[in-house]
């Protein structure tokens, strides 16, 4: 959305959240806070996110989501690539057994559902 308003709606970009998508904080988070907390190099961490849209990939790639020129985000997987990985490799989601979530930053909320849907970041807020 964000690139379409670039291109062919310049007037409206005022009007435009200043907020990273969930994605590219989830990115930052984990190459300062989370590096931090177990005591790594940001730039030892390569972080994947698996996203069902492609533009998800160009976000990704935006200079904006470099900091200290490390990139938030190193690589966007789409749930389409993700299965098919899956099969390339055999994978039987039906047979793999099932782990807690790990929760780095404690309790979380259910609210972070609701970014997903149209309207969703500004329920959300």
């Amino acid at each position: 959305w964000v690139k379409y308003a670039e291109q062919f709606h310049v007037d409206l970009l005022d009007n435009l959240s200043t907020a990273k998508s969930p994605q590219m904080m989830q990115g930052a988070m984990i190459k300062t806070y989370w590096a931090q907390m177990m005591n790594l190099k940001p730039e030892d961490i390569y972080s994947v996110t698996v996203m069902p849209c492609t533009a998800k990939k160009f976000e990704a790639d935006r200079e904006e989501m470099i900091s200290s020129g490390i990139k938030d985000i190193d690589a966007v997987l789409t749930t389409r690539e993700l299965a098919s990985l899956f099969r390339l490799y055999h994978v039987d989601m039906d047979n793999i057994e099932p782990e807690a979530p790990d929760s780095p930053l404690g309790a979380r909320s259910s609210a972070g559902k609701l970014f997903g849907a149209t309207g969703g970041v500004m329920e959300a807020a």
